[in-house]
């Protein structure tokens, strides 16, 4: 008998892989998740608050949708001025280390969420660029074959896609590996992407339908602000994912736009 190919097999290890863990699928109350602003400086050099206006409001939507905030950390570029929520400092062992932390003490997936400017070599965090080959190994580590979402809110942001796809993962990114982001003004209140993402949570359940909303969101919004280059935010949903994520589902459900 002619072995399966490359096609068949994969599909074969998406169907084993999904079938027990469709059976825990359905909360977000054992998932690890770190959110984190890498920057804060605005794209003129000047001091901008929206990269962690971002991470203290994504933090919030997350807990809304399920996520329990003690499985939750928040990282900032400048985390004493934020003393309500204690976030840590940004930095890519500190985030390493959170997600160890978290994933030994949780059994279920992980999220890692960072809002930030970028690069086509990575993403800023603080003063480092962390590239794609570096997340990669950190997920690879932590959260290893759980179920991940990744989102990436910055400039270029679709270069990382190649390097973290993976059978069980799935990543969002704010634009294309070749196309910037847009909204990281001195006075914006989040970047375009962010804002869309808020928006996007209350008005969908799961995170392939908020994925959609998202990109559709940023669409509208660069045209009737007459941005261009479009951004085109990027999406990728493992095949080993892509049948169970839907049945995770947000705890608030759709609150409709607003």
């Amino acid at each position: 008998m002619k072995p399966p190919g490359p096609a068949a097999f994969l599909a074969a290890l998406a169907l084993a892989w999904a079938a027990p863990a469709a059976a825990l699928a359905g909360s977000f109350s054992d998932w690890s998740a770190v959110v984190v602003a890498g920057d804060w400086h605005a794209h003129s050099g000047g001091p901008s608050e929206a990269f962690d206006n971002a991470r203290r409001d994504v933090s919030r939507a997350l807990e809304a949708a399920g996520f329990a905030g003690g499985n939750l950390r928040q990282f900032s570029v400048r985390p004493e001025r934020y003393k309500d929520v204690r976030p840590f400092k940004s930095d890519p062992k500190a985030i390493y280390d959170a997600l160890t932390d978290l994933t030994a003490r949780n059994p279920g997936g992980c999220l890692v969420y960072f809002s930030s400017h970028g690069a086509q070599q990575g993403v800023v965090v603080d003063r480092q660029l962390l590239a794609p080959q570096i997340l990669g190994a950190i997920l690879d580590r932590t959260c290893a074959a759980r179920p991940t979402i990744v989102v990436i809110s910055a400039c270029f942001s679709g270069v990382f896609i190649p390097e973290l796809a993976q059978p069980n993962r799935m990543i969002l990114t704010a634009a294309r590996p070749d196309r910037t982001s847009f909204g990281c003004g001195e006075s914006d209140r989040y970047p375009y992407f962010d804002d869309c993402f808020l928006q996007s949570i209350r008005a969908t359940g799961d995170f392939p339908d908020l994925a959609r909303a998202v990109q559709a969101c940023v669409a509208a919004r660069e045209v009737k602000e007459g941005m261009s280059p479009p951004s085109e935010p990027q999406l990728w949903i493992g095949p080993a994912l892509r049948p169970i994520l839907p049945l995770y589902r947000f705890a608030a459900g759709p609150k409709g736009p607003g």
